[in-house]
C-alpha cells in the first residue's frame, strides 16, 4: 500500500496568511495607502493582505490580487507567493495554473519554502506544467530542508512510492516523522503505513536520522 501526498490546497489553507509576516501596516491610514500608490512594495503587500483577509477594510479579493501583483512585480517574495495562491485557487483572479506556477517559481527561486512546496505539488500533479516527479522531488526537498512540514510529508510520500527518487522506506519514514512532529496529520498516517513495510532495524535508523536532522538556512 502506497502513502499519499497532500495537494497544494491543503497547505495553502494553512499557510496563506502565515506568510504575511508580522507588523502589517494599517491600510486605513493615508500614509500607508499613499506609499503603496507611490510604488512602495511593502505597503502594496500590506494592502493586499488586508483586502485578502478583510482586516480593517471590506474584503475584496480582486483588490487583494491587484496590490499583490504590484508588489510581486517588484520582486516582493511573499506577494509573489500569495498571488500564486490566488491564481491556484481562482480567488480574485480567474483560475490559471500556469500563472500560479509562474508566481510560485519566482517566490521559490528566492527561497520561499511555501512556494517551493506548492511548486513541487504542481509538478507532482502536472498542473500548469508537464508532470515531472523528479522536479517535484527537487522542490519538495528544498522546502523540506528548511523545515516546511507540508514538503517534508510530500517528500516522504515520494520516497515511499518511489516516484522521482528510488524507493527508500528509511528516508520516507524519516521525512514523515519530521512532518508529523509539526502536526501534519496525513504524514503521521503515512509514517504508520511506511513502518508496516520496514524492519525494526530500519525503523530505528529512520528515527535516528530524524532526531539528528537539522534544518538548512535559506
Amino acid at each position: 500500500m502506497g502513502v499519499f501526498r497532500s495537494g497544494v490546497f491543503a497547505f495553502v489553507a494553512m499557510l496563506f496568511f502565515a506568510v504575511a509576516g508580522p507588523s502589517i501596516a494599517d491600510p486605513s491610514t493615508e500614509a500607508t495607502r499613499a506609499a503603496a500608490e507611490k510604488g512602495d512594495a511593502k505597503s502594496q503587500f500590506s494592502l493586499g493582505v488586508s483586502y485578502d483577509s478583510g482586516k480593517d477594510v471590506l474584503q475584496d479579493l480582486a483588490l487583494a490580487a491587484r496590490w499583490y501583483r504590484l508588489a510581486a512585480e517588484q520582486g516582493h517574495v511573499r506577494a509573489q507567493y500569495n498571488l500564486g495562491v490566488m491564481y491556484d485557487n481562482g480567488q480574485g483572479v480567474p483560475q490559471d495554473y500556469a500563472e500560479a506556477v509562474r508566481w510560485y517559481r519566482l517566490a521559490a527561486e528566492q527561497g520561499n519554502a511555501s512556494a517551493q512546496n506548492n511548486l513541487g505539488v504542481m509538478y507532482d500533479n502536472g498542473k500548469g506544467v508537464p508532470q515531472d516527479y523528479a522536479e517535484a522531488v527537487r522542490w519538495y526537498r528544498l522546502a523540506a530542508e528548511q523545515g516546511n512540514a507540508g514538503a517534508q510529508g510530500n517528500l516522504g510520500a515520494m520516497y515511499d512510492n518511489g516516484r522521482g527518487v528510488p524507493q527508500n522506506y528509511v528516508a520516507a519514514h524519516m521525512w514523515a516523522n519530521l512532518a508529523a512532529a509539526q502536526g501534519n496529520v496525513l504524514a503521521s498516517k503515512n509514517r504508520g503505513i511506511t513502518a508496516s513495510k520496514m524492519t525494526s532495524a530500519q525503523i530505528a535508523e529512520a528515527q535516528r536520522l530524524a532526531r539528528e536532522w537539522k534544518p538548512k538556512a535559506n
